[in-house]
């Protein structure tokens, strides 16, 4: 552990927490005056159409959770691509995906909803998202693939527009997950523009929220009216309650819509706030051996989170299983571990960098697709015939950082001569 000790922060320093300011309140009540408490009203009216425009979109359809956003997504695109499935099915079922591989499993869970397969891609190490080479190599391997669904990380886009061509060229769908990404562009673009289909969030630690919620987006009309009609149980239009296919409860409550409402105004703040954060790091930790978040060319973050990766040469003897961690101190080295359960004793929330999907117990058994064409499965090893495994590589050096935009900047003076010490 740490020689140096500091007196614990007084109030958590949190990763991430929603920041309200007042607006929200005032839609949240009229909601409540009005008794329009359901899935329907002027909140939810209001808020696809601001989610719309701000993404550059033509449709948005407020749903309950961005997971579900998501779902109706590859179920429409599952069905066009192949077909409506029978009840007993899903649309993709035994069709394979490809999917990021570094990422919240909530991007790939409904392909398997709907009976996929994914197949993952492995990370660019020049962006922390999906390596568009890679992707290139899976096309060559599976030709037959129609389906991608690829996020982008932390708020830190890669090149989406590259994916995108990409799959036009192979006669494939993308869905853009950017639901971490709002606010985010590439070349002037709004992440969230990219995809055939895409799906944003505003769950509670992200840039703006409702404390829940999501939104499809989309420029096809068809599409907007199938997820509307799916997310309220599918109901046909006949006097009586009529069904001819599997719908869901999926709808944005009016309620929450009134929270996503106000905090829309204030999303621009929210990023500069993000900003700052990420450029008080980078220059706390000029002279550290470590590397922040990469920024892509062309791009401009919403910096939802700042995370950095510790250089190989300078980390101590670390081994992760899937439920704990162990390290060995070594003078001048450090490790993702030993920062987290240091900051965690001043009473401050860092977390884990995401776990790559290939290294997840429930999908080992899936393909990881390298930038050279190589194919791992079965292995968490960070290298494997002889190709860096690069998804595996940023998480064994890899964290999140404290990234609340409330952190002042004492605390977060703070907390940047925690990790400092941390390497003496």
């Amino acid at each position: 552990m740490i020689t140096k000790e500091f007196t614990p922060f007084e109030n958590k320093v949190w990763l991430a927490t929603p920041t309200m300011h007042g607006e929200e309140l005032k839609y949240v009540t009229e909601a409540y005056d009005t008794n329009w408490m359901s899935t329907v009203g002027a909140n939810i009216n209001e808020v696809e159409r601001i989610a719309a425009e701000r993404a550059e979109m033509k449709y948005a359809v407020g749903l309950s959770c961005c997971t579900a956003a998501l779902h109706l997504c590859v179920k429409f695109a599952g069905e066009k691509l192949y077909g409506k499935p029978a009840i007993s099915h899903g649309a993709l079922e035994g069709r394979r995906v490809f999917c990021s591989d570094m990422t919240f499993d909530a991007t790939l869970n409904p392909v398997v909803y709907e009976g996929g397969i994914p197949i993952f891609i492995d990370t660019d190490a020049n962006s922390w998202n999906m390596d568009s080479v890679a992707l290139e190599k899976a096309f060559e391997i599976y030709p037959d693939v129609k389906l991608v669904v690829s996020a982008e990380l932390y708020g830190f886009p890669g090149r989406m527009d590259e994916i995108k061509k990409i799959c036009e060229k192979n006669g494939a769908i993308l869905i853009e997950d950017a639901a971490e990404a709002m606010g985010a562009t590439i070349d002037g673009k709004q992440c969230g523009s990219f995809g055939d289909y895409s799906a944003i969030s505003y769950n509670g630690n992200k840039i703006i929220t409702g404390s829940s919620g999501g939104c499809l987006l989309t420029n096809d009309i068809q599409v907007a009216n199938k997820a509307r009609k799916w997310s309220t149980q599918a109901r046909e239009n006949a006097p009586w309650y009529q069904h001819e296919e599997v719908g869901y409860n999926y709808r944005m409550s009016n309620v929450i819509a009134g929270v996503v409402r106000g905090q829309y105004p204030h999303l621009e703040e929210h990023i500069a706030q993000k900003k700052a954060v990420y450029e008080r790091y980078k220059v706390g930790f000029k002279d550290l051996p470590v590397q922040m978040n990469p920024i892509t060319d062309g791009t401009e973050p919403n910096y939802w989170l700042s995370a950095m990766i510790i250089d190989k040469e300078y980390m101590c003897k670390q081994v992760r299983d899937d439920s704990k961690a162990l390290y060995i101190k070594e003078k001048g080295k450090t490790c993702p571990t030993e920062i987290l359960e240091t900051l965690a004793k001043y009473n401050a929330e860092g977390r884990p960098i995401w776990k790559p999907m290939h290294m997840q117990p429930m999908y080992r058994m899936h393909e990881c697709i390298g930038r050279d064409g190589s194919i791992r499965c079965r292995t968490n090893a960070y290298i494997a015939g002889g190709v860096a495994d690069v998804g595996a590589d940023i998480f064994e050096r890899g964290l999140c950082l404290p990234s609340d935009n409330k952190m002042t900047v004492e605390q977060q003076n703070k907390v940047i001569e925690i990790v400092r010490a941390c390497f003496e």
